[in-house]
């Protein structure tokens, strides 16, 4: 379980969520059985339902994996959207383009291999959605850049931002994650404490967070 919820209250509404099916389902069956991290069943269905509601025409994603989320918001969009994904892990990208290949979005969806931070200092466009979903512990320094990349009315998505648990209680900070969870904490001050957004912390999967500008 995530830690961040009561493990019934979990259970009960990734019960209400259908099994995925179809090009989905084998690329969650993939993540499982090859122990790949991708976002978890409700934080899915969550950027199913979000990303249908802003209808985002241009979306930058920050962890691309094996390709799976970034295929789920094209597809929720409704708008057939240019999205460009960051992700530094070589062997990652090679399973990420085979299935953006295999479902014919091998046009839509720009995978740029690097530094989430590096890359993000080269780019030079707007988009309507960013999804923060790569090192967690740097989201605070990714902040700045996504902001000056972020149109007028976007929305910044972050994942994982309770991670554990142990954003929101110190009794349960492992030693190792120490530096994490600072890092994590102060990325949501930096959000929660600006005049110029707002931002909302919902308690699904590892927590997200949901930052706009007012």
């Amino acid at each position: 379980m995530s830690g961040i919820t009561f493990d019934f209250m979990e259970q009960y509404i990734k019960g209400l969520i259908p099994d995925e099916e179809g090009k989905f389902k084998e690329i969650v069956d993939f993540a499982k059985e090859n122990g790949v991290p991708i976002v978890q069943k409700e934080t899915g269905k969550f950027l199913e339902v979000i990303t249908g509601i802003i209808r985002p025409k241009k979306i930058l994603e920050l962890g691309t994996a094996i390709g799976y989320s970034a295929m789920l918001m094209y597809e929720s969009a409704g708008t057939e959207p240019e999205i460009t994904t960051i992700e530094r892990s070589e062997e990652m990208i090679s399973i990420a383009k085979a299935n953006l290949q295999k479902y014919d979005l091998s046009d839509k969806i720009t995978i740029v291999q690097g530094d989430c931070l590096e890359e993000l200092e080269k780019l030079d466009d707007k988009f309507d959605m960013i999804f923060m979903d790569a090192g967690k512990g740097h989201y605070n320094h990714f902040l700045p850049e996504c902001l000056r990349l972020l149109s007028d009315n976007g929305v910044i998505v972050a994942d994982n931002v309770l991670f554990r648990g142990m954003v929101a209680s110190d009794e349960l900070v492992a030693r190792r994650k120490i530096t994490i969870v600072k890092r994590m904490r102060s990325y949501l001050d930096m959000v929660s404490n600006d005049d110029k957004l707002v931002t909302t912390v919902i308690p699904m999967g590892d927590g997200i967070a949901v930052t706009r500008r007012r």
